[in-house]
Protein backbone atom coordinates (compact mmCIF):
# COMPACT_ATOMS: atom_id res chain seq x y z
CA UNK A 1 0.00 0.00 0.00
CA UNK A 2 1.37 3.42 -0.93
CA UNK A 3 0.52 6.52 1.12
CA UNK A 4 1.08 9.64 -0.98
CA UNK A 5 1.10 13.19 0.40
CA UNK A 6 -1.10 15.60 -1.53
CA UNK A 7 -0.85 19.40 -1.85
CA UNK A 8 -3.26 19.76 1.12
CA UNK A 9 -1.76 19.22 4.58
CA UNK A 10 -2.61 15.80 6.06
CA UNK A 11 -4.75 14.72 3.08
CA UNK A 12 -3.32 11.43 1.85
CA UNK A 13 -3.95 9.57 -1.40
CA UNK A 14 -3.75 5.83 -0.87
CA UNK A 15 -2.86 3.38 -3.61
CA UNK A 16 -3.60 -0.14 -2.41
CA UNK A 17 -1.75 -3.09 -3.85
CA UNK A 18 -4.18 -4.91 -6.14
CA UNK A 19 -3.73 -8.59 -6.89
CA UNK A 20 -5.62 -9.56 -10.02
CA UNK A 21 -6.00 -12.34 -12.55
CA UNK A 22 -8.64 -13.63 -14.95
CA UNK A 23 -10.96 -14.33 -11.97
CA UNK A 24 -10.97 -10.77 -10.67
CA UNK A 25 -8.94 -9.01 -7.99
CA UNK A 26 -8.20 -8.75 -4.28
CA UNK A 27 -7.00 -5.73 -2.34
CA UNK A 28 -6.67 -4.71 1.28
CA UNK A 29 -8.50 -1.44 1.98
CA UNK A 30 -7.85 -0.99 5.70
CA UNK A 31 -5.33 -2.23 8.21
CA UNK A 32 -4.94 -0.19 11.38
CA UNK A 33 -1.19 -0.81 11.79
CA UNK A 34 -0.31 0.23 8.22
CA UNK A 35 -2.46 3.36 8.41
CA UNK A 36 -1.02 4.26 11.83
CA UNK A 37 2.51 3.93 10.41
CA UNK A 38 1.47 6.37 7.66
CA UNK A 39 0.21 8.91 10.24
CA UNK A 40 -3.48 7.99 10.13
CA UNK A 41 -4.14 6.78 13.68
CA UNK A 42 -7.94 6.82 13.89
CA UNK A 43 -10.89 4.77 14.99
CA UNK A 44 -13.77 4.48 12.55
CA UNK A 45 -17.30 4.45 13.97
CA UNK A 46 -19.54 4.61 10.90
CA UNK A 47 -19.48 3.32 7.31
CA UNK A 48 -21.54 4.91 4.54
CA UNK A 49 -22.36 3.92 0.96
CA UNK A 50 -23.93 6.16 -1.67
CA UNK A 51 -24.89 5.45 -5.28
CA UNK A 52 -25.32 8.39 -7.61
CA UNK A 53 -25.96 9.01 -11.28
CA UNK A 54 -23.67 10.88 -13.67
CA UNK A 55 -23.08 14.58 -12.93
CA UNK A 56 -24.45 14.30 -9.40
CA UNK A 57 -22.40 16.59 -7.20
CA UNK A 58 -22.48 15.89 -3.47
CA UNK A 59 -20.77 18.53 -1.36
CA UNK A 60 -18.99 20.40 -0.12
CA UNK A 61 -19.90 19.00 3.31
CA UNK A 62 -18.42 19.32 6.80
CA UNK A 63 -19.52 19.07 10.42
CA UNK A 64 -18.58 21.84 12.86
CA UNK A 65 -19.01 19.49 15.85
CA UNK A 66 -18.62 15.73 15.70
CA UNK A 67 -16.05 16.51 13.02
CA UNK A 68 -15.39 13.60 10.77
CA UNK A 69 -12.24 12.20 9.29
CA UNK A 70 -13.18 10.15 6.21
CA UNK A 71 -11.53 7.35 4.27
CA UNK A 72 -13.25 7.42 0.87
CA UNK A 73 -13.20 5.13 -2.15
CA UNK A 74 -15.22 4.14 -5.21
CA UNK A 75 -16.26 0.53 -5.82
CA UNK A 76 -18.12 1.09 -9.09
CA UNK A 77 -17.67 3.91 -11.60
CA UNK A 78 -15.61 7.06 -11.16
CA UNK A 79 -15.78 10.38 -9.33
CA UNK A 80 -13.80 13.57 -9.06
CA UNK A 81 -13.26 13.93 -5.31
CA UNK A 82 -12.43 17.35 -3.87
CA UNK A 83 -11.47 18.92 -0.54
CA UNK A 84 -11.14 22.49 0.73
CA UNK A 85 -9.00 23.18 3.81
CA UNK A 86 -11.00 25.13 6.43
CA UNK A 87 -8.42 24.79 9.24
CA UNK A 88 -7.15 28.30 10.06
CA UNK A 89 -3.89 26.94 11.51
CA UNK A 90 -3.12 24.81 8.47
CA UNK A 91 -0.37 25.82 6.02
CA UNK A 92 -2.88 25.06 3.23
CA UNK A 93 -5.85 26.97 4.72
CA UNK A 94 -8.26 28.05 1.98
CA UNK A 95 -6.74 25.80 -0.69
CA UNK A 96 -8.49 23.03 -2.58
CA UNK A 97 -7.32 19.82 -4.21
CA UNK A 98 -9.03 17.04 -6.12
CA UNK A 99 -8.37 13.63 -7.64
CA UNK A 100 -10.12 10.92 -9.60
CA UNK A 101 -11.21 7.91 -7.56
CA UNK A 102 -12.49 4.95 -9.56
CA UNK A 103 -13.10 1.23 -9.68
CA UNK A 104 -10.22 1.11 -12.16
CA UNK A 105 -7.49 2.93 -10.21
CA UNK A 106 -8.71 1.68 -6.77
CA UNK A 107 -7.36 4.84 -5.12
CA UNK A 108 -8.62 5.90 -1.72
CA UNK A 109 -8.40 9.27 -0.05
CA UNK A 110 -7.92 10.14 3.62
CA UNK A 111 -9.74 13.39 4.43
CA UNK A 112 -8.95 14.57 7.97
CA UNK A 113 -11.44 16.56 10.08
CA UNK A 114 -11.62 20.26 9.30
CA UNK A 115 -12.02 20.05 5.54
CA UNK A 116 -15.05 20.50 3.32
CA UNK A 117 -15.44 17.42 1.15
CA UNK A 118 -17.41 16.58 -1.96
CA UNK A 119 -17.50 14.54 -5.13
CA UNK A 120 -18.80 14.70 -8.69
CA UNK A 121 -19.83 11.49 -10.47
CA UNK A 122 -18.09 11.37 -13.86
CA UNK A 123 -19.25 7.88 -14.97
CA UNK A 124 -22.81 6.70 -15.77
CA UNK A 125 -23.18 5.99 -12.04
CA UNK A 126 -20.87 5.43 -9.08
CA UNK A 127 -20.86 3.64 -5.75
CA UNK A 128 -18.99 5.70 -3.17
CA UNK A 129 -17.97 4.20 0.19
CA UNK A 130 -16.58 6.03 3.17
CA UNK A 131 -15.52 5.23 6.68
CA UNK A 132 -16.01 8.01 9.25
CA UNK A 133 -14.32 8.78 12.56
CA UNK A 134 -17.52 10.23 14.08
CA UNK A 135 -21.23 9.79 13.50
CA UNK A 136 -23.37 11.88 11.19
CA UNK A 137 -24.80 14.86 13.06
CA UNK A 138 -27.36 16.79 10.95
CA UNK A 139 -27.51 19.64 13.47
CA UNK A 140 -23.79 20.30 12.96
CA UNK A 141 -23.59 19.76 9.21
CA UNK A 142 -22.65 22.69 7.01
CA UNK A 143 -22.27 23.05 3.26
CA UNK A 144 -19.69 25.15 1.46
CA UNK A 145 -21.01 26.24 -1.94
CA UNK A 146 -19.64 23.84 -4.55
CA UNK A 147 -19.09 26.75 -6.94
CA UNK A 148 -17.74 29.32 -4.47
CA UNK A 149 -15.28 31.52 -6.42
CA UNK A 150 -12.96 31.95 -3.43
CA UNK A 151 -12.54 28.19 -3.02
CA UNK A 152 -12.17 28.00 -6.81
CA UNK A 153 -12.62 24.25 -7.26
CA UNK A 154 -12.08 23.30 -10.91
CA UNK A 155 -14.79 20.68 -11.33
CA UNK A 156 -14.49 18.62 -14.56
CA UNK A 157 -18.01 19.52 -15.71
CA UNK A 158 -18.45 19.62 -19.49
CA UNK A 159 -19.83 22.77 -21.10
CA UNK A 160 -23.62 22.74 -21.12
CA UNK A 161 -23.92 20.29 -18.21
CA UNK A 162 -25.54 21.42 -14.97
CA UNK A 163 -24.62 19.26 -11.97
CA UNK A 164 -27.44 17.54 -10.06
CA UNK A 165 -27.55 18.98 -6.54
CA UNK A 166 -29.50 18.27 -3.36
CA UNK A 167 -31.55 21.07 -1.78
CA UNK A 168 -28.84 21.66 0.86
CA UNK A 169 -26.10 21.81 -1.79
CA UNK A 170 -28.01 24.45 -3.78
CA UNK A 171 -27.83 26.85 -0.81
CA UNK A 172 -24.24 26.25 0.33
CA UNK A 173 -22.46 29.09 2.10
CA UNK A 174 -19.62 31.12 0.66
CA UNK A 175 -16.05 30.60 1.85
CA UNK A 176 -16.28 33.95 3.67
CA UNK A 177 -19.44 32.87 5.54
CA UNK A 178 -18.74 29.20 6.28
CA UNK A 179 -17.54 28.32 9.78
CA UNK A 180 -13.82 27.62 10.02
CA UNK A 181 -11.76 25.47 12.38
CA UNK A 182 -9.01 26.59 14.75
Amino acid sequence: MKFIKTPIAEVILIEPKVFGDERGFFMETWQAAKFKAAGIDVEFVQDNHSRSTQWTLRGMHLQVEHTQGKLVRVTSGSVFDAVVDLRRGSPTFGQWWGAELSDQNHHMLWVPPGLAHGMLVTSASADFLYKCTDVYSPAHERTLAWDDPTAGIEWPIPAGVTPKLSAKDVVGKTFADIEKFA
